[in-house]
């Protein structure tokens, strides 16, 4: 299919077919021939890496999604409530603030002594494949992992951790470009259901607090030498920290591993040399990017690489399509984990990179080399079931044997 037949038209709230399955063609064609697309009125999405990356460094766009999600949530629901309330959807200085008590809180000391649990995590879900008699490495292994750190950081007991998983992709589906009614629904439930949870915990901790040094909740719940989070904040901020390490890790250790089973040679590269983790990590980040797109309010005329976008419009940051674009990386559809230097996008750039990004990469290390040393032989046991979400890409199912 030529270019125009795959970008003429192109909207994200209503994709062509087997554009969730694989978006990377239509990213192709519409960075070589529509790179500042318009999806609709005063909506734009970028494809070019470096439009993308001058979008994230501009001083001209606003993260504050009061506007645009007035409109999609309703104003005063609960998705609304969640998301305006969040670190990653506001700007300074409540972004600021935000953003100052949370990595306060997830600071470099908090990761080095999470590392050793991870470890004894990672090998005991691996011991548990082998018991598995249909292992699956998303349901079984990579969907675990970051239930079990978030709750872990913020000490939820374990026989509460249940309904996390749910709640999140329940809370992040909704922010997808057409959310049907039934998706918002669960958004909403998901919201009021994980606040009120929230408040039991709140309450008990502020009852019998945890080691500040271990304990992210009660952390937060001290905030800093410039203040504290209200009530609303923190609440939506401990459901931001979940949901943020649920998506981002989740997939990354999902499509980390099904781009490496199918990159054989990759993979047997990993296995041989176990040093070459870290760039294998960024490299994965970069090839199938978790996070595929992001958005932006445009508060001043920016020019892009085809068009000045006015301000008051909307940009939608094609991520997935800036990681694979030619001007910025040599042979972009080659999986190559010895790829330097790598510039990804997966994390954004400036004031709001990924808060988490450094927990997601010791997860990511931990438990893709773990695996791959362990069973150097697994592979496919069935067809892999994709998440047919296009904002957030990653996997439903990938059902393996252990070899």
């Amino acid at each position: 299919m030529d270019d125009m037949a795959l970008t003429t038209g192109f909207s994200l709230q209503t994709p062509p077919p087997g554009f969730a399955a694989d978006p990377y063609p239509v990213y192709d064609a519409l960075r070589r021939t529509s790179p500042v697309h318009a999806l609709g009125p005063h909506s734009w999405l970028l494809t070019r890496y470096s439009d993308v990356l001058a979008a994230y460094r501009s001083p001209h766009v606003s993260s504050d999604k009061q506007r645009e999600f007035g409109p999609k949530f309703g104003l005063g629901t609960p998705l609304f409530e969640h998301h305006t309330t969040s670190q990653v959807f506001s700007d300074p200085p409540l972004h600021t603030r935000l953003r100052r008590i949370l990595m306060g809180a997830m600071n470099q000391r908090a990761i080095q002594r999470m590392e050793a649990g991870l470890h004894t995590l990672v090998d005991g879900l691996l011991d548990g494949l082998a018991d598995k008699t249909a292992p699956d490495l998303i349901e079984h292994f990579a969907a675990q992992i970051p239930v079990e750190v978030i709750g872990n950081l913020l000490a939820v007991p374990h026989a509460e951790r249940g309904p996390l998983r749910g709640w999140s992709l329940a809370i992040l589906s909704a922010l997808e470009p057409a959310p049907g009614a039934e998706v918002l629904a669960r958004g909403h439930a998901a919201v009021t259901e994980f606040m009120a949870y929230l408040r039991g915990l709140v309450a008990e901790r502020q009852a019998h607090p945890g080691d500040p040094e271990s304990d992210v909740l009660t952390r937060l719940l001290r905030g800093d030498a410039e203040g504290r989070l209200n009530e609303a904040e923190l609440l939506h901020n401990c459901i931001f920290l979940l949901n943020a390490g649920h998506e981002t890790t989740t997939n990354l250790i999902g499509n980390g591993l099904h781009a490496l089973m199918t990159h054989r040679q990759a993979f047997e590269q990993l296995h041989a040399e176990p040093g070459l983790i870290h760039s294998a990590v960024e490299e994965l980040l970069r090839f199938e990017s978790p996070l595929q797109l992001n958005n932006r309010l445009v508060t001043a005329p920016i020019e892009f690489s085809t068009r000045v976008v006015p301000a008051g419009d909307f940009i939608t940051l094609g991520i997935g399509a800036a990681n694979r674009d030619p001007a910025e990386f040599h042979a972009p559809e080659q999986l190559d984990i010895t790829r330097k230097p790598n510039g990804h996008l997966a994390f954004g750039q400036g004031v709001h990179a990924c808060s988490g990004m450094n927990v997601a990469r010791l997860e990511g290390r931990i438990a893709i080399q773990k695996l791959i040393q362990r069973y150097p032989h697994i592979d496919f046991s069935g067809p892999p079931v994709r998440d047919l979400r296009v904002r957030f890409r990653g996997f439903k199912h990938l059902p393996v044997r252990l070899g």
